[in-house]
């Protein structure tokens, strides 16, 4: 009996205990949070580079094929889907040049700018960022082909 007793106040936590941990949570939370919460918008720009890069594969095995980049009128969707306007995919690949049957847009659900002939190399692929306009400072800047 009397170690029953013994036992039974010697289980869980005091207050103080569990103040102190609150206090050390508290602690670690105000240290870590804020270096974690600028870190989604960085994650964003870095998959922006990544789909242009892949969109950019994409047009050259379609330049591959075709002799030719899509044309701006044409644009991505030429892809995905033989153009029937402009100048016309002489061999386009059945299932297209996209895994998926779609044209990804960008990480804040803008469509990517394409532009042929580009005004930096045989196309301009972008992303306008955040704010979805051209130009932009720091992390509203544009995220452009010719800069990865």
């Amino acid at each position: 009996m009397h170690t029953k007793k013994r036992l039974a106040s010697q289980q869980g936590f005091t207050l103080i205990e569990l103040m102190v941990v609150m206090v050390i949570l508290g602690i670690l939370a105000g240290m870590i949070v804020p270096r974690i919460m600028d870190r989604p918008e960085e994650a964003r720009r870095t998959k922006a580079g990544v789909d242009i890069q892949a969109l950019q594969q994409a047009l050259q095995l379609y330049k591959l094929d075709n002799g030719q980049y899509p044309t701006t009128e044409q644009g991505l969707q030429a892809l995905i889907e033989v153009p029937s306007v402009g100048r016309l995919a002489k061999k386009w690949r059945k299932g297209g040049y996209l895994d998926k049957n779609s044209v990804p847009k960008d990480p804040w659900d803008n469509d990517f700018v394409y532009i042929s002939p580009g005004l930096h190399g045989d196309f301009d692929l972008m992303s306008y960022g955040p704010d979805g306009e051209p130009g932009g400072e720091d992390m509203d800047a544009d995220i452009n082909s010719w800069e990865l």
